[in-house]
């Protein structure tokens, strides 16, 4: 029986593990809003949203990427008691986020670390993170995968300083974890082959959290051009969105040790030092 792979939303992230999946021999559908209005990888089966409880008897694999709104988890809700029944399926993995692990002033967190949500957001994140544990039983894993800052290509720095919009905020002491979305897809085949059952809690976030502004400063450095100045933190927040502000009220480094030991792989791109420069690589044909 040919592995099949259910993804509940085909964006950023979902088309990349979309394409790894393809590539590595699954079966590979995903579910869209409006199908009609969005593309998918070749080879890869785009249906409705509203049609993804008719999969599930077929799928051997369930990867969750959408996030929960107010009224909780929007798969759970369409078809929780699908998903229960679903005869194939073996493994769950649902996207969440390092945000669930709230302000911790610097200090560290790693997949051992209870969650501290600090917004409703990340709230619902953890009910969600709680809801799809549940979905575990003797012969179906299920991996609560949380993602760090999220680039890739067409999603960096890079873009930033060619629209003219990267803007280096100078705050001492504060630094970001991230991750390349190639990682992401490879990390979530790494947790398929990986999972031997019940719940596993994964940090996708690379080996060296960073500072935005030396991020920015790197970029420039490979576009050879010159960095945008430092700005003082209190002066750029008077700018920020409530969404970046709240970005921006935590500091926390997150770490994965503990990920790529249960992986037995190491981060393709353990750093942004080597993601930005395999983006640039990419885009030049270098």
């Amino acid at each position: 029986m040919t592995a099949t792979l259910l993804i509940a939303g085909l964006g950023y992230t979902g088309r990349a593990v979309a394409t790894a999946a393809r590539d590595a021999g699954f079966a590979v559908l995903a579910t869209a809003r409006d199908p009609a209005g969005r593309s998918a990888p070749g080879g890869v089966a785009l249906i409705p949203f509203a049609e993804a409880a008719a999969a599930l008897p077929d799928a051997t694999h369930l990867l969750v990427t959408a996030a929960p709104g107010e009224a909780g988890d929007p798969l759970l809700a369409l078809c929780a008691d699908a998903i229960a029944a679903a005869p194939a399926l073996r493994w769950i993995g649902y996207f969440s986020t390092t945000g669930v692990y709230g302000d911790r002033q610097g200090g560290s967190v790693d997949e051992t670390t209870p969650p501290a949500p600090g917004s409703p957001r990340t709230l619902r994140r953890v009910e969600a993170e709680q809801n799809w544990a549940a979905m575990a039983n003797d012969h179906r894993a299920v991996d609560v995968i949380r993602l760090a800052g999220i680039y890739g290509p067409g999603r960096s720095a890079f873009d930033d300083l060619r629209a003219g919009t990267a803007r280096r905020i100078d705050r001492p002491g504060q630094k970001f974890s991230r991750i390349h979305v190639d990682d992401i897809a490879g990390g979530t085949l790494a947790s398929i082959a990986t999972a031997t059952g019940g719940v596993r809690i994964l940090n996708f976030a690379d080996d060296e959290p960073a500072p935005s502004a030396d991020v920015i400063a790197h970029a420039a450095s490979l576009l050879g051009i010159a960095p945008p100045p430092l700005i003082p933190f209190d002066e750029a927040r008077r700018g920020m969105s409530p969404m970046a502000l709240s970005f921006w009220s935590e500091n926390r480094i997150v770490r994965s040790e503990g990920t790529r030991a249960a992986l037995r792989r190491p981060w393709r791109f353990p750093s942004y030092r080597e993601g930005l420069e395999a983006i640039l690589a990419a885009e030049t044909g270098a």
